[in-house]
């Protein structure tokens, strides 16, 4: 390696990320900065080809410290994706293809959605994961990439860093190395203000090799990336750095992570690296040769592609086109009792049966969740993932599973802790990421457990989300009907599931479908009625309505699966399952006030839920025939 040629491609990315900032008038100039000899050596060392960015066989990249995006959008310059100097001067404005952090489908090139701190180290994790079982189902001739992570001093302070490399550890993912930005600066000063734990000593704690470099240092970088690529443990590279490298007044300095550092700053750091101070986004030819992966990158793909035996070539197509319609969905008779956790069970067996890529695991609530594979194997060497008590490093490492180009990956915990991991269902939906989460004990049907683990205010949550899909569905029949539906979305779906017993109903609708998330499940004459609702309280609705006639009030019910689909459905459809001449009620044991846009009157729970046997919570909160026919009547003819 030249060392000259180095520093010129370390200081071009220096300036890039200034000028990029300082045009926008916003950004964060100190990490690329900081950064850049890090980024310009490990570049020599990543397998990508910017001609085919889904190359199941490429090095991942993630960038955790997602706010660095000045290096990010110009390594993908650099390296030959499709971010032009054009959109480099067009960083963080409006309908850019380089917005303030980095999107996935978004912009070429970028692997992931990250910007959370945190969140990244997951999915680094996550693809790790998914490239360790890869490598167990193809070979270790097929599948042999590497994953590298960057993350700072904030990513490990978030506590989900933690819990997913533990989790590394614990798998021995040898094919993961974190390279962490160690300057020791956060937004409010020094690190060591809030934060004085011995990094080398926790992650040794956990299994993983940790080495230790002058992040500046070109030729220790390069032996450590050498040393790290033949690790037989995930491997944390501590390099010690300064925060705006390169810069004059602002080196070093944690006014330098969140704002310009001024053109007059920037001319003079120009000037003291040998660089024209008045020329911006300016790449030298040889800069520009020396990170171009196009044709490296394409031969190395091809080279690749020409290995691969028609076996493996076979494998591959099928795990990267799964074919839904071999899946044998279980029956389940009429009028008989199944918790919609019972259902999923069966439903989980039977995709994961029929399509090699489908596998997944719960957050030690595997036996409560129904989510265990039978005779289906342990991970990574088989389809069972025991994620262990880690909800948010779960969904995150899921995530980017998902997104590895290979698998559907499934993650599960009880409904009321989907708290904990809010934050990786955002990035899923921002992302368009088709991770299923399987979330039970749905209600204040959980019983005895008491209001900590019953679920009051999630499904509004969750139905709030954009691109978010969440299927409640009221028996296990809704429940076949909803997966068929989830496994064609590109999108984040839940299954929101009982823990009781739902009587599963007669497969006889009036009109529309699970697939339009609302259908008119009873239609009567002359209804001068609609309730609508969904999992549990569907079976409520319809005995009430049969309790209802007696008092005049004539009822449609309308069972909602998924309140997002039926969002999405025309004014036509909605007024042929709710009939506009009807007064519209919605029942459900949830907050449910989002039920507002179509009821008149939401019966919902407006307190949390108490400790007891479920049949005597449904009675206390007013969730009975009685009750809710009283109510109705009540409100009805007023």
């Amino acid at each position: 390696m030249s060392k000259q040629l180095l520093q010129k491609q370390a200081d071009t990315i220096r300036f890039l990320a200034a000028d990029m900032v300082q045009r926008a008038n916003s950004g964060h100039p100190g990490a690329p900065m900081g950064m850049a000899d890090i980024a310009t050596v490990l570049s020599k060392h990543l397998n990508i080809n910017p001609a085919d960015e889904k190359w199941i066989n490429r090095d991942r990249l993630v960038f955790s410290g997602g706010h660095a995006t000045g290096l990010v959008y110009s390594l993908l310059h650099l390296w030959g994706f499709d971010v032009s100097i054009n959109d480099l001067k067009n960083f963080r404005q409006l309908n850019s293809k380089t917005p303030g952090h980095p999107e996935y489908g978004h912009t070429h090139g970028i692997e992931i959605t990250t910007g959370p701190l945190g969140q990244g180290i997951a999915n680094a994790v996550g693809f790790a994961m998914a490239s360790k079982y890869a490598q167990n189902i193809l070979g270790k001739e097929v599948i042999n990439h590497k994953v590298y992570c960057l993350c700072g001093d904030g990513d490990l302070q978030e506590g989900i860093s933690y819990e997913a490399t533990s989790t590394a550890g614990h798998l021995k993912l040898e094919n993961l190395v974190i390279i962490y930005d160690s300057n020791n600066i956060t937004i409010e000063g020094e690190a060591t203000i809030a934060w004085s734990e011995n990094v080398k000593k926790r992650f040794q704690a956990i299994d993983f090799e940790v080495i230790e470099i002058d992040g500046h240092n070109f030729e220790q970088i390069d032996k450590a990336l050498i040393q790290a690529k033949s690790s037989t443990q995930p491997v944390l590279l501590i390099a010690k750095t300064v925060i705006a490298k390169g810069a004059i007044a602002m080196e070093g300095s944690h006014h330098s992570h969140g704002a310009p550092l001024g053109v007059d700053e920037i001319k003079q750091a120009k000037i003291k690296a040998g660089f024209n101070p008045e020329e911006e986004f300016f790449v030298p030819a040889d800069v520009k040769g020396a990170f171009d992966k196009l044709i490296v990158g394409s031969t190395a793909q091809n080279d690749w592609k020409e290995s691969l035996s028609k076996e493996s070539s076979k494998k591959l197509e099928e795990l990267m086109n799964p074919d839904f319609s071999k899946i044998e969905y279980p029956k389940f008779e009429a009028d008989t009792s199944v918790a919609t956790r019972d259902s999923n069970h069966k439903i989980l067996n039977a995709i994961a049966s029929a399509i090699p890529g489908f596998f997944g695991g719960s957050a030690d609530l595997g036996p409560s969740n129904k989510t265990e594979l039978k005779n289906m194997g342990d991970f990574p060497n088989g389809k069972n993932i025991h994620f262990g008590i880690k909800e948010h490093a779960m969904a995150a490492m899921s995530n980017a599973m998902n997104l590895y180009g290979l698998f559907r990956v499934f993650s599960a915990t009880f409904f009321v802790f989907s708290d904990y991991l809010k934050p990786s269902a955002r990035i899923a939906a921002l992302a368009g990421i088709p991770q299923h989460f399987i979330w039970t004990h749905d209600s204040i049907g959980v019983g005895e457990d008491g209001p900590t683990h019953q679920p009051i205010e999630h499904l509004s949550q969750f139905r709030a989300l954009p691109n978010f899909y969440t299927f409640r569905p009221a028996d296990a029949t809704e429940n076949v009907d909803s997966w068929k539906v989830a496994l064609q979305m590109k999108a984040p779906t839940a299954f929101v599931c009982s823990r009781q017993g739902l009587k599963v109903l007669k497969d006889e609708k009036a009109y529309g479908n699970v697939s339009n998330g609302g259908y008119l499940l009873k239609q009567r004459d002359n209804a001068n009625i609609t309730i609508m609702a969904s999992g549990s309280e569907v079976m409520l609705a319809l005995q009430t309505a049969c309790a209802l006639e007696k008092e005049g009030i004539i009822a449609n019910i309308v069972s909602v699966p998924c309140f997002d689909l039926l969002l999405e459905q025309s004014e036509d459809y909605i007024n042929k399952i709710i009939d506009p001449k009807t007064k519209v009620y919605a029942v459900e044991a949830s907050r449910g006030l989002e039920y507002y846009r179509f009821a008149h009157k939401v019966f919902g729970m407006d307190t949390f839920g108490a400790s007891g046997p479920a049949d005597k919570l449904f009675e206390e909160f007013g969730f009975t025939i009685d009750k809710l026919k009283a109510k109705i009547v009540a409100d009805f003819k007023k």
